[in-house]
């Protein structure tokens, strides 16, 4: 059976806009030893699935610096340190960067963004009914493109590698599962 490895010490070592780095020290339950680990201490994020009236969803390329490449993805962000609430962040980060709005707004799935390194969660939110109501209101880092694509080409566009981002691509699945009313419950 695995067990959780104890927690010795933590120091953070690093303190940056959107994320901290932690030097975590641990046992191993199995062989008694001490590791140390980083761990990234990351507020949470939120991706939503904008979807319109005539089952188009509302999706954002932009130019992404880690894989220094364009990526066609849903539109999404971080919570700021006041939000607590992933829906209110999510519709927050849909108005801002596509200027859409939409009805029947809801949480289908949670996932852990990346355990090996990351503390935090990723939240899917699904927003129906979505209609262009305001310009976008881009922070200063941003630059984004509105698409509306058809529900029907998101799978050929996952296969064909044209959506990367492995959180989008959950988000996609998570609302699969939504469909067949298998969706996480995430009170």
């Amino acid at each position: 059976m695995i067990r959780p490895w104890k927690l010795i010490h933590s120091k953070k070592i690093a303190d940056h806009r959107i994320f901290r780095i932690f030097s975590d020290l641990k046992i191993s339950p199995r062989t008694g030893r001490k590791h140390d680990f980083f761990v990234l201490h990351a507020p949470d994020w939120v991706n939503v699935i904008p979807i319109t009236p005539d089952n188009q969803i509302v999706m954002v390329e932009q130019y992404r610096h880690g894989s220094n490449t364009v990526e066609l993805e849903i539109p999404g962000g971080v919570m700021d340190p006041h939000e607590t609430d992933p829906l209110a962040t999510g519709l927050r980060e849909l108005r801002e960067e596509t200027g859409y709005e939409g009805r029947n707004a809801q949480v289908i799935g949670k996932i852990h963004s990346n355990p090996a390194i990351l503390n935090n969660t990723t939240h899917t939110l699904l927003v129906e009914d979505c209609e262009l109501k305001h310009s976008v209101s881009l922070d200063q880092g941003e630059d984004l493109i509105t698409r509306l694509v058809s529900m029907d080409d998101i799978p050929d566009l996952i296969a064909k590698g044209q959506i990367g981002h492995s959180l989008v691509v959950v988000a996609f699945y998570h609302y699969q599962l939504w469909k067949q009313g298998l969706s996480q419950n995430t009170d």
